[in-house]
């Protein structure tokens, strides 16, 4: 029943920004974990970031230094700052919640997001 809403998806060339946000239909401090993941065509979906409700952040290593995620509480949003973005970068973002507090893949959210679409092309 939860509902997760990502916007801030658009098209950029490479080196710029976008900041993307995933609003929650309920506290976000209901969440012990959220993160983000991406998909690209043909591509697996994978595990882009992720914030515990403590603070605590994880980021995959194609991403480091570049994307930085953080939480407005009293928006119950999560956002994802996206700087320095490369073609590679490219994929639709979803927004994920867990209950629990230790996450080990995907399988360890419970709910989703439709997503949103970032392309990084020149």
């Amino acid at each position: 029943q939860v509902q997760l809403a990502e916007s801030g998806g658009g098209s950029v060339q490479p080196g710029g920004s976008l900041r993307l946000s995933c609003a929650a239909s309920e506290s976000i401090s209901s969440f012990n974990a959220m993160g983000w993941y991406r998909q690209a065509p043909g591509a697996e979906r994978e595990s882009v970031a992720a914030i515990t409700s403590g603070g605590n952040t994880n980021y995959a290593d194609s991403v480091k230094g570049r994307f930085t995620i953080s939480r407005e509480m009293a928006k119950n949003t999560v956002h994802l700052q996206m700087n320095s973005l490369k073609p590679e970068d490219t994929a639709v973002y979803y927004c994920a919640a867990a209950y629990r507090y230790y996450i080990t893949g995907a399988s360890s959210y419970d709910y989703w997001g439709q997503g949103t679409q970032v392309t990084v092309s020149s």
